[in-house]
C-alpha cells in the first residue's frame, strides 16, 4: 500500500511521510506506526553529490540559508549543508528503523496474521492517512510553516505558530470526535468485505474499537506537522527523524506488557480483541510523546508553546493556510490508492496483515538505496533546469534512472529468488507459522518484481518538480486513483492477494512510462532506446545473480543438518552474497558508467 514517494517511506506501519503530488500507488507504501519521519532519508549521505554527480556544494541544497538579518528565527550558526542534514537525517532514520523492524517482528511473534493485526491495518487507513497528510516532514502543514516563518521576524514567529495550532487544534478536535462517532461506518466503508463471513465480522469489530482508540491521533498529526515544521526552520532535523523510534518504543513496551499478563495465553484467539486494544492504546501514547518531545525545543527556539491564541489577522496566517490547503488536497489524492487496495484486501482473509509484513520488507532497502539517489539528485536537476542546460539535464536523467537500476534491479531480483527464506528468518516464531510465511512471502515476491519500477518513477517525477511543473504529476495521480481500481480488481481476480501489489506495479511502470515520454517530448528528445539496451542488460545480469542464488540456497539449506536461526542466516547470506557477486561481475561487463559510480559509492561507504 503505498503512501507516496519512496524517500518518505518508512516501511512499518504508517509512516507520515510527505505525500506530495506524485503519482504513486498505495501498495508501496509505507505502514510504519505513526512514523511522522521524512520517510527514509536512510543512508542519504551527500557523497553522490561528488563531480560525478553534480557538486552539492554550490549552495543549491534545497536548504533555506541563514538570512543576514538577525531579527529572523534562524539560528546564528550557518544553516547546514546537504550532506550534514542527510547524514543527521540518515543516522536518526536508520536507528528509528531498527526499532521499527524489532517492533514488526514483536508484532509478528505475538498476533502473526491473525485477527488482532488485520483489524489494526484497516483501524490504521484514517489516523495513518492524517499522519502522512498532516504529520510529515515534506508534507502540507511542515512545508508551509517553512515556508512561512522563513520570511518572519523573531518576535511574530511565536504569536503565529500559536494561532496556527490553535486553528487547527480547533479543526482536528472535532474531526477527532467524528471519528469517535462514525467509527462504525468508516470501518464498513473501509473494508466491506468484513461483512461478509463471520471471523470477518470479529475483525470488523475489533477494527472499530482501535479506530476509537487511536482517533486522537487525527489531532496529533496535525500539532507534529506544525512542530516538524518550526523545528526545520529552527534548522533542528534529529528530533523529528528520531521521533517514530518513540512509536516502537511504545508498542513495544505495550506487547512486552501484554506478554507478561498473560503468557502464551495472549497467542489464543480469544485474547484477540485484548491485543488489538493494547496495539491501538500503544501506537497513540507513541503519537503523544512523538508531539510532546517537540515542544522544548521549538520554545527554546522562539516559536512559542502550546497556547491558545486567535488572532486571525495577525500575517502570515492566512498565507500558511494559503500553501496549505492546495498542498494538503494534492497530497490526499494519493491516499485515495490505500482506501483502494484495503477495499479489494478486506475480501481476502489476512491480506491486510500480510501486505503489511511484506511491505517491511521490501521497503527497507527500497528506502536506504533509494536516499542515497535521490537525496543528491533533487538540487542537481534543479540547477539543471533552464533550456541551455537541458543536454546536462538528459545525462543526469539517464544517471537517476541507471542507478535506480543498478540497485534495485538485482535487489528485487533477490527478494523474488529467497522471498520464503527471507520471511522465515525474519517473522516465523510465536504466532508467525508456516502458512503467514506463505502468504507474506508471495506478497514479497511481487513488492521484489516492481522495485525499480518504483524508484524510477520518482526519478522522473523530480525531474517534472525541478522544471517547475507540479500540475503534470498531479494529472497523473489522479488518472492513476482510475487505474489503479481496475488493475485492483483485475489482478485480485486473477492472483489473490499477489494481485493487490502487481497492480501497484503496473501502475508505476504506466506512470514511469507516461512521464519519461512527455519528458522525451519537452526536452527535444531522450536517447530512449540506449538507456533501454542499459536497463535491458541489468535486468539479465540480475536474473542470473538471482538464479544462482536460488541454486546456492537450495544446496546449503538442504546440505545443513539443522534448521536453527544459525542455519538459516548462514544460508541466507551465503545465496545472497553469490548472487549479488554474480550481477556485480555480470554488470561491470556491460561497461555501464552508472554501474561503476554506484558501487564506488557503496565501497567508500563500507570503508567508513
Amino acid at each position: 500500500m503505498n503512501q507516496g514517494d519512496s524517500e518518505d517511506q518508512d516501511p512499518s506501519f504508517g509512516d507520515s511521510s510527505p505525500g506530495d503530488s506524485s503519482p504513486g500507488d498505495s501498495s508501496f507504501g509505507d505502514s510504519s506506526f505513526g512514523d511522522s519521519s521524512t520517510g527514509d532519508p536512510s543512508f542519504g549521505d551527500s557523497s553522490f553529490g561528488d563531480s560525478s554527480f553534480g557538486d552539492s556544494s554550490t549552495g543549491d541544497s534545497g536548504v533555506t540559508q541563514s538570512p543576514t538579518d538577525p531579527s529572523l528565527p534562524v539560528p546564528p550558526s550557518p544553516a547546514r549543508s546537504l550532506g550534514a542534514i542527510a547524514g543527521i537525517v540518515a543516522a536518526a532514520t536508520l536507528l528509528s528503523k531498527v526499532f521499527g523492524l524489532v517492533r514488526q517482528q514483536a508484532i509478528a511473534a505475538a498476533f502473526g496474521t491473525g485477527v488482532a493485526f488485520d483489524a489494526f491495518n484497516y483501524a490504521y487507513v484514517v489516523p495513518g492517512f492524517l499522519l502522512i497528510l498532516l504529520g510529515g516532514i515534506n508534507g502540507p502543514f511542515h512545508s508551509a510553516i517553512v515556508s512561512v516563518l522563513s520570511k518572519q521576524n523573531q518576535k511574530d514567529a511565536a504569536p503565529l505558530v500559536e494561532t496556527i495550532t490553535t486553528v487547527v487544534g480547533l479543526l482536528l478536535l472535532g474531526l477527532t470526535a467524528l471519528i469517535i462517532l462514525f467509527a462504525n461506518p468508516l470501518i464498513s466503508l473501509v473494508a466491506p468485505g468484513l461483512g461478509t463471513t463471520a471471523a470477518g465480522a470479529v475483525t470488523h469489530a475489533i477494527a472499530v474499537q482501535q479506530l476509537q482508540i487511536m482517533a486522537p491521533m487525527a489531532l496529533l498529526a496535525g500539532f507534529i506537522g506544525i512542530g516538524f515544521g518550526t523545528l526545520s526552520a529552527a534548522d533542528h532535523y534529529w528530533l523529528p527523524s528520531i521521533s517514530p523510534l518513540f512509536s516502537s518504543v511504545t508498542v513495544l513496551l505495550g506487547l512486552g506488557g501484554l506478554w507478561m499478563a498473560l503468557g502464551q495465553d495472549l497467542l489464543s484467539p480469544e485474547y484477540a480483541a485484548v491485543g488489538g486494544m493494547v496495539l491501538a492504546g500503544s501506537t497513540l501514547v507513541g503519537a503523544v510523546l512523538q508531539w510532546l518531545v517537540q515542544l522544548p525545543p521549538q520554545m527554546k527556539a522562539g516559536y512559542g508553546g502550546f497556547r491558545f491564541r486567535l488572532d486571525w489577522n495577525r500575517p502570515g496566517v492566512r498565507e500558511v493556510f494559503k500553501i496549505m490547503a492546495p498542498a494538503t488536497f494534492s497530497s490526499g489524492t494519493l491516499q485515495i490508492n490505500v482506501y483502494t487496495d484495503l477495499f479489494f484486501a478486506s475480501y481476502i482473509p489476512q491480506a491486510a496483515a500480510a501486505l503489511g509484513y511484506a511491505g517491511l520488507l521490501a521497503m527497507t532497502p527500497l528506502g536506504i538505496l533509494s536516499n542515497v539517489i535521490l537525496v543528491p539528485l533533487m538540487p542537481v536537476f534543479s540547477r539543471l533546469a533552464a533550456p541551455e542546460n537541458w543536454g546536462d539535464l538528459k545525462q543526469r536523467i539517464r544517471q537517476g534512472l541507471l542507478l535506480s537500476a543498478s540497485a534495485m534491479l538485482p535487489t528485487g531480483a533477490l527478494i523474488m529468488a529467497l522471498n520464503r527464506p527471507i520471511v522465515r528468518l525474519v517473522y516465523e516464531r510465536g504466532a508467525f507459522h508456516s502458512e503467514s510465511s506463505e502468504i507474506v512471502a508471495s506478497l514479497l515476491l511481487a513488492y521484489g518484481l516492481g522495485l525499480f519500477v518504483y524508484l524510477g518513477r520518482d526519478v522522473i517525477v523530480r525531474v517534472f518538480y525541478a522544471l517547475g511543473d507540479g500540475t503534470t504529476p498531479f494529472y497523473v495521480s489522479l488518472f492513476n486513483i482510475l487505474l489503479n481500481g481496475v488493475l485492483d480488481y483485475v489482478c485480485v481476480k486473477h492472483f489473490g492477494a499477489p494481485g493487490l501489489v502487481f497492480a501497484t506495479v503496473g501502475v508505476n511502470l504506466f506512470t514511469l512510462c507516461w512521464l519519461t515520454g512527455i519528458l522525451h517530448r519537452r526536452l527535444g528528445g531522450l536517447p530512449l532506446l540506449e538507456w533501454g539496451w542499459a536497463i535491458a542488460g541489468l535486468s539479465g545480469s540480475s536474473a542470473v545473480g538471482a538464479g544462482l542464488a536460488a541454486v546456492l540456497w537450495t544446496g546449503i539449506s538442504g546440505s545443513l543438518a539443522s534448521d536453527s536461526l544459525g542455519a538459516q542466516i548462514l544460508a541466507l547470506t551465503v545465496a545472497g552474497a553469490g548472487g549479488l557477486a554474480a550481477f556485480t561481475a555480470l554488470a561491470l561487463r556491460l561497461r555501464i558508467p552508472e554501474v561503476q559510480l554506484f558501487l564506488s559509492q557503496i565501497t567508500r561507504k563500507l570503508k567508513r
